[in-house]
Parts: C-alpha cells; structure tokens; sequence
C-alpha cells in the first residue's frame, strides 16, 4: 500500500502585547511555498517548532488573523518553549 507524501503546511507567528491581543499570523503557506518560508525562517535564525496538526488548523485563516481562544493554550506553550530556548542560549529576543 502506497502511502502518500503529505503536503508540507507552515504558519508563521508573531507576538506583540502592546499592539494585539492574541499572536497573529503572519505568514502560511503549503508545498513548495511552505518550504521557502521554513528557509526564511533558518536564513534569519527565527525559531521553527514542528506540530503538523497545528499548522493545518493554522492554514485555514488569513494572514493577519489573530489566533482564535482556542489555540491560546498550545500557542502560549510553544512561545514560552521557545523563549525557554533563548533564555538558555543567551539570545534573550
């Protein structure tokens, strides 16, 4: 049985508490599109986390949305993750 290679989706998020309420996204994308954002991101050492299912549910709003309530919770531990990674590594952004 053949298995088919999924379509890589991205989603890029951006967080400013004085400007909005929840993380916006800032950019998605799918294929091949999806592939030269994740090279953006490496090119300016912007931090990636993988979570398939999360970036599917990402890919079904607009750039520019803020993310919904529900999401707050997994956002807020993937940041928090990430800025965990900075701390340790003295890069403090």
């Amino acid at each position: 049985m053949d298995k088919k290679k999924k379509i890589k989706q991205v989603a890029a998020l951006k967080y400013s508490p004085d400007k909005n309420e929840a993380p916006e996204i800032i950019a998605l994308g799918k294929g091949e599109v999806a592939e030269k954002i994740i090279e953006k991101a490496k090119e300016n050492n912007v931090h990636i986390y993988e979570d398939e299912e999360l970036a599917t549910t990402l890919n079904t709003f607009n750039i520019g949305d803020e993310i919904p309530p529900e999401l707050y919770e997994v956002v807020a531990g993937i940041f928090a993750f990430i800025k965990s990674l900075d701390e340790k590594y003295g890069e403090g952004k």
